[in-house]
């Protein structure tokens, strides 16, 4: 496989992974889970797995609607297997959030007073749908509490 072909499909996994938090900050339960494969598992931060995409829909719509978060991912490391139709993807996390409900500013809304970084472990499969996650483990590393 070229190089050019193997940074493609590294791409094509870090743009599953950022599609993922641009859907739960953006409330889209439903898109979010349409990420994973129709057997797909995300284990939440208090170690409670969700499996299949009717349940991580679930869970991301019974949402508070007032809560209003910001995932920035970044340093995503890659490792396709060696036929590349699989890869675990880890992911640097900060989360900030707030409140939909807090006054806009010309600065945006107050962020919560904490702060939190993480991570995500991602073991992504490429499916006739295109690559999807089959499983997430969500972990948080640090914290700041201001105030």
């Amino acid at each position: 496989m070229s190089t050019l072909a193997v940074w493609a499909l590294r791409a094509a996994c870090c743009d599953l992974v950022q599609q993922g938090a641009d859907a739960v900050d953006a409330g889209h339960a439903e898109a979010f889970a349409a990420l994973f494969t129709l057997d797909g598992s995300l284990q939440r931060l208090d170690g409670t797995v969700l499996q299949g995409r009717a349940a991580i829909a679930a869970a991301y719509a019974a949402r508070d609607p007032d809560r209003l978060t910001q995932h920035l991912v970044c340093n995503q490391h890659v490792d396709l297997d060696a036929q590349a139709t699989g890869a675990t993807v880890r992911s640097k996390v900060l989360l900030w959030s707030g409140r939909h409900s807090s006054p806009l500013t010309p600065q945006g809304r107050a962020a919560d007073a904490l702060s939190q970084v993480g991570e995500f472990v991602d073991a992504l499969v490429l499916t006739p749908e295109g690559w999807r996650i089959r499983h997430r483990e969500a972990r948080f590393i640090l914290f700041r509490r201001e105030g």
